[in-house]
């Protein structure tokens, strides 16, 4: 069976930029992610809460916007 990636960015230009978010989130978090590079040696946890505060902040944003407010 091949594998195939379902984790493809919609908008090419937002890939750095989204990089960049995930780095300041792990930073934030305190998770020792490598920018780009292997990351196998990470917990399931650690990686989750990554993506999952990433998440949480997109949703703040967007609902901010929608209210009318910025940054």
């Amino acid at each position: 069976m091949a594998s195939s990636n379902s984790n493809k960015v919609n908008v090419p230009e937002a890939k750095e930029a989204l990089n960049r978010f995930k780095m300041e989130v792990a930073d934030e978090l305190g998770v020792p992610l490598s920018n780009g590079g292997y990351n196998g040696n990470l917990t399931s946890y650690q990686n989750g809460s990554v993506g999952g505060y990433m998440v949480k902040k997109m949703i703040e944003a967007q609902e901010q916007q929608m209210a009318g407010k910025t940054r």
